[in-house]
């Protein structure tokens, strides 16, 4: 590989609770590539829920028991370092690796089929399972550093692998199509957001569910109706008349979801941010032959048809703040906050 240098700045998360375990550090090895895998040199990493999530300890099913607080169910290895939103260039690569990868600009695949040479069952998260982007250097295997030929900044392109791959998986899942009713909730986070577009670029009509305050901006990127998150669901949409739900948020309000689903309707979700405790009535799943999606892992053809939509320019970045590394403490609480309409994006180096 090229001469890189033997140690890095970057941020170790050394525990689970508040930012105090977010550890500022310019002493971090740099990794070293496997014979299939590539260096990246990391010029801007997205902000994530699944970042803030794995902090706190919110995936563990045992009152934030740090065995079992990671996407898989395992314990966390740390120091970790996070990020799953990369966009950078190959500076290094394996021996088995084409020379003339180096020197690419690339968007990592956030969901990992493989590492270290080994095939991986089930996948693993990028910056979750193993190391990520907040660092100035990071490793991948080849095949999930995807090249895009873009005239946008590495800033806006980091604001598309997670939020845009998961938007599009769950868009795959349900199968959603030309003239299907679409709604959306969580619509102005960052898989929210990407949904809308994304949705659109199918042909399907959308209805996002958000605030009063971001309904204006919601429907420039592309929805045709918003739906305020204190409205009855079936009162506004009635019943029986969406072809599939894009569900971000969970929480209380869950069942209404259910209702204003038609027969033979598609559910898809992969967040719960309102709560992921839900009450079912299991008639209402049977009686209307509804099909349910979880959503984690990226079916294959999914990145790539992201990168294709980005260099057709066919979707668009929607970075609503940039904050350098050193300040990802501030970054995780402007994200929390939820004022924003898209991604928060950490930039690395010059």
């Amino acid at each position: 590989m090229d001469k890189t240098p033997e140690r890095m700045f970057g941020v170790w998360l050394i525990g689970h609770g508040g930012p105090e375990n977010l550890e500022i550090r310019d002493d971090i090895p740099v990794p070293r590539p496997g014979p299939g895998d590539v260096v990246i040199r990391v010029e801007a990493a997205g902000v994530n829920n699944t970042d803030i999530n794995t902090r706190t300890g919110w995936y563990s099913k045992g009152d934030q028991d740090a065995s079992d607080a990671s996407w898989t169910g395992e314990a966390l290895g740390l120091p970790r370092i996070q990020g799953a939103d990369v966009c950078g260039t190959i500076v290094g690569a394996g021996e088995s690796v084409a020379g003339d990868r180096l020197g690419e600009r690339v968007l990592i695949e956030p969901c990992l089929r493989e590492a270290g040479g080994e095939a991986l069952d089930p996948p693993w998260y990028f910056g979750s399972e193993c190391d990520g982007g907040f660092v100035e250097y990071t490793v991948v295997a080849a095949r999930h550093a995807h090249k895009v030929d873009s005239g946008l900044e590495s800033w806006e392109l980091a604001s598309f692998p997670c939020s845009y791959s998961t938007a599009e998986n769950m868009l795959t899942r349900a199968g959603v199509g030309a003239g299907d009713r679409v709604l959306i909730t969580g619509a102005s986070g960052g898989v929210g957001s990407a949904a809308i577009q994304l949705a659109k670029v199918r042909g399907a009509r959308v209805l996002a569910v958000t605030s009063p305050a971001k309904a204006a901006a919601l429907m420039d990127i592309g929805a045709d109706e918003t739906i305020s998150r204190d409205e009855d669901m079936i009162s506004r949409l009635g019943a029986n008349s969406i072809d599939a739900v894009i569900d971000l948020v969970a929480g209380p309000s869950w069942p209404a979801l259910l209702d204003v689903m038609r027969p033979g309707g598609r559910y898809a979700v992969s967040g719960a941010i309102a709560g992921p405790i839900v009450e079912l009535d299991v008639r209402t799943l049977y009686l209307k032959d509804l099909s349910f999606f979880g959503c984690t892992v990226l079916e294959p053809g999914v990145f790539p048809n992201l990168i294709a939509l980005i260099e057709r320019g066919e979707i668009k970045p929607l970075v609503a703040e940039t904050f350098p590394l050193e300040r990802i403490a501030d970054a995780q609480e402007a994200f929390q906050k939820k004022g924003h309409i898209g991604k928060i994006v950490l930039t690395v180096g010059s």
